[in-house]
């Protein structure tokens, strides 16, 4: 049997700041314990809202893609890669008629852009949206049924192909809180119960790569983004929640689960020896 490559991680994102929100302190931590990370984003951003007011940008998608580069710097991982598709944007934003925008893609195509990269990368774990693409957004919706075919389609691939598939997953009280500051979302909808939590990543010590991820994307956390109209309790609430705990649940696995919860992404996967080991 081929020996397994270094331990590497892929992480399938819509857009530049998903990662930063959902998985940016998890990123750093593997990136430390010597796991590749591999960042993939779909898009370039280029229907996003501008959120800094008065502010200008003559090409959007290359001011946020340089963000993301900013992002990674900050997270501590490699350069990230771009899909090359475009971004479906929402409400006015809305691109209908752009056959690149994601939502006008065929999801064949999407996943087999996925499933190459897979072949290239040849990760033991993979991480992208939840089934509900955390707030219903197309793009997101896109991505997480790419990334989930993807992953089924690869066990042909040397090593079996990637061993574990995750999902990004809020718990319901996370979820009402997101709600409670003016997502219209249903908790009851867009959370999990805290049993489909598979992995609680505790990411308290990486809150400083967090924040200047964050920071890097200025276009999208200005004082008209929803933490720019935070008070500042609001803030305080949903920082305590994106800089102390990342949740995964389990979309696929191609090797037994050693126990519930696991005590990290690659634990009881085949090439991941030693990861998630204190």
């Amino acid at each position: 049997m081929t020996a397994h490559p270094q331990p590497t991680l892929l992480a399938v994102f819509a857009h530049p700041d998903d990662e930063a929100f959902s998985v940016g302190g998890t990123l750093t931590h593997y990136a430390r314990r010597g796991v590749r990370v591999v960042l993939a984003c779909a898009t370039r951003g280029e229907a996003g809202k501008i959120t800094v007011p008065g502010m200008t940008v003559d090409d959007l998608g290359q001011q946020r893609e340089a963000e993301l580069r900013a992002a990674c710097r900050a997270l501590e991982i490699g350069e990230p890669v771009f899909l090359d598709y475009h971004d479906s944007g929402r409400y006015e934003r809305t691109r209908f008629d752009d056959p690149l925008a994601l939502m006008n893609v065929n999801p064949l195509d999407i996943e087999g852009k996925v499933r190459a990269l897979m072949e290239e990368v040849r990760p033991q774990v993979v991480v992208t949206f939840d089934p509900h693409g955390a707030y219903g957004h197309i793009d997101h919706l896109q991505i997480h049924r790419a990334t989930t075919a993807a992953f089924f389609s690869t066990g042909h691939l040397p090593e079996g192909g990637p061993q574990r598939l995750y999902y990004t997953a809020m718990t319901h009280e996370a979820a009402a809180g997101i709600a409670r500051m003016g997502q219209n979302l249903d908790p009851l909808v867009y959370g999990v119960s805290e049993g489909t939590v598979a992995v609680r990543m505790n990411v308290s010590a990486y809150a400083e790569n967090k924040k200047a991820a964050l920071a890097a994307h200025g276009t999208q956390t200005g004082a008209e983004s929803l933490l720019g109209r935070m008070t500042p309790q609001e803030r305080e609430a949903m920082e305590a929640r994106l800089l102390g705990t990342e949740g995964f649940s389990i979309g696929g696995t191609r090797t037994p689960i050693p126990c519930y919860p696991l005590r990290g992404l690659f634990d009881g996967v085949p090439g991941g020896e030693g990861v998630d080991t204190p």
